[in-house]
């Protein structure tokens, strides 16, 4: 997938819009990219798959079911309260597992179609002998929209998704109101939604939108004004390569964090 001094680009959306929400339509979630399958990305998906990925399905994920693995794993004998981060896009996954890594206590819901990022994921899970995530390969929209039930969700992870530079792609964008209404409906109460992006003008838009959905507040505190509404990173997201190179040319990066009320 193309990368950006701070990231890999991922999902775009798809699906109707809630009524009253104008979408574009025909827009699709993701671009399904060729890329080429590394032998060891081979061996992740024939070793580790069957344990780590869970089939699209049209009804709602039994969650104890999918990670009782991950319980056992940290020596528990109950997975029902065990929190439940959904990220939509994941590029190669090097973010993902390091936040899998750095709070095991939580289960990570992974959403990627790039079948080399899929397995790069793979690869790392196995490497790092986490147990605490679960990959669906498949349109995120349809993921929300069929296998998460209302306020299912403790968190909301989406790191430098496709800015659509252009005006007049604008439009294609991920974070619109409709489907932060979604994602709004699934968090609990509590819950957050975590966007990440180094391209102002669509920090911008992202900061306007989730401003917008009534169900949302921002995290932000009056304690950094320079921020302007954007919240400082949080201990878990690590810099990768290309926002290291980004910030070293100087390119801002913007986190915009909202609680579900």
């Amino acid at each position: 997938m193309p990368e950006t001094p701070a990231g890999t680009r991922k999902l775009r959306i798809r699906g109707s819009a809630p009524e009253g929400v104008a979408y574009p339509k025909e827009i699709k979630s993701f671009v399904r990219r060729a890329g080429r399958i590394t032998t060891g990305q081979t061996k992740a998906f024939e070793e580790l798959g069957a344990t780590f990925l869970l089939p699209y399905q049209p009804n709602a994920i039994d969650f104890e079911a999918a990670y009782a693995y991950a319980a056992s794993a940290r020596g528990q004998n109950d997975v029902r309260n065990a929190p439940v981060i959904l990220e939509i896009g994941f590029g190669m996954g090097e973010a993902t597992a390091h936040i899998a890594g750095v709070m095991p206590e939580k289960n990570f819901l992974c959403c990627e179609v790039h079948e080399p990022g899929v397995g790069a994921l793979l690869k790392r899970i196995g490497e790092q002998s986490l147990s605490n995530i679960r990959i669906v390969s498949h349109d995120a929209v349809e993921v929300i929209d069929n296998m998460l039930l209302l306020q299912s969700l403790d968190g909301v992870h989406i790191f430098f998704p496709d800015p659509w530079h252009k005006k007049k792609h604008n439009k294609r964008r991920l974070i619109q109101a409709g489907l932060i209404a979604k994602l709004a409906a699934r968090l609990k109460v509590g819950g957050y939604l975590h966007c990440a992006t180094d391209w102002q003008p669509y920090a911008e838009q992202i900061l306007e939108v989730l401003s917008a959905e009534p169900l949302l507040k921002n995290t932000a505190s009056g304690s950094h004004p320079e921020l302007a509404g954007y919240a400082p990173k949080p201990h878990y997201r690590p810099l990768t390569k290309f926002e290291n190179r980004g910030i070293k040319l100087g390119h801002g990066v913007w986190d915009v964090v909202f609680e579900r009320v």
